[in-house]
């Protein structure tokens, strides 16, 4: 169970907005925008034609004709430039805001007043169990009576639930499927998107990618840093990490390590399970 904890974060907001945003995006990301009620979040890759990720993100809908998407830090510019890209003759307005976010942890939704404390958008969250809230506005309060947490606290969570984050765990590189989050990031209902065959074709083929994203669980006392190398029982390589936060890491495994499994790092045995359900 998570502790009790709030805290700002660096995070990227973008609003999308404009008689023909809902359509533009259909035809952009990899989630069904459209069928999106009002108040309403989803996450959601952007794509590049090549299908590998451009970036993904939580992206809610405020009204019919506006949309805000939140990012890690740094990547606002890329969603940004990726939609300017192919926006032609659309009537849609792109633009970074220069809002405040709050991650509220430990505590359920249901007992954080967002708007009393300046936020614009509440989202629950539940990842891996979790109770919680994200809070975003232009000048967002802490809420009292919950203890002051950090960047350390709130990187322990995210891979302690198996979130992946832009940078360590995806880039350019990537293929949607490697990361574990393509069930609640992708419609395979919806129409034509930028980026759809690669996703549909590896979706025919049973996802089955040359990695994939995985939970480590550190033994007590083990330090670890992200670039690390999991080793096979013969030594040869099977994985780096991408990510560590408290008792458990994050890294990409070769197909051929099937969780639940052992590997080595570091000259220790280290179990290997599949990522929390989101």
């Amino acid at each position: 169970m998570t502790d009790a904890f709030a805290v700002r974060l660096e995070r990227d907001i973008v609003r999308v907005s404009g008689p023909d945003a809902a359509t533009y995006l259909q035809g952009q990301l990899s989630q069904d925008v459209q069928s999106l009620p009002n108040d309403a979040c989803a996450y959601t890759f952007v794509l590049q034609p090549q299908g590998k990720v451009d970036a993904w993100f939580r992206i809610t809908r405020l009204a019919e004709d506006s949309f805000v998407c939140d990012v890690d830090a740094g990547y606002g510019s890329v969603i940004v430039t990726r939609l300017l890209r192919f926006k032609l003759r659309v009537k849609v307005d792109i633009e970074l805001l220069p809002w405040q976010f709050v991650a509220v942890r430990g505590v359920a939704s249901s007992d954080i007043d967002g708007a009393a404390l300046g936020a614009s958008i509440s989202v629950p969250v539940t990842w891996g169990g979790t109770q919680g809230v994200d809070l975003l506005g232009p000048a967002v309060a802490l809420p009292a009576g919950v203890g002051a947490g950090d960047a350390d606290a709130y990187e322990t969570w995210r891979v302690a639930v198996g979130m992946p984050a832009m940078g360590p765990e995806l880039d350019e590189s990537t293929i949607p499927a490697e990361a574990g989050v393509v069930d609640i990031s992708v419609s395979f209902t919806k129409g034509c998107y930028t980026g759809q065959e690669l996703v549909a074709r590896v979706d025919s083929r049973g996802n089955r990618t040359p990695r994939k994203l995985r939970r480590v669980v550190l033994p007590p006392g083990l330090q670890a840093a992200p670039g690390a190398t999991l080793s096979a029982e013969d030594g040869h390589e099977v994985g780096v990490l991408t990510s560590v936060g408290g008792p458990f890491a994050l890294a990409y495994l070769r197909r051929e390590v099937e969780p639940p499994a052992t590997v080595t790092l570091a000259g220790h045995s280290v179990n290997i399970e599949v990522l929390p359900t989101p």
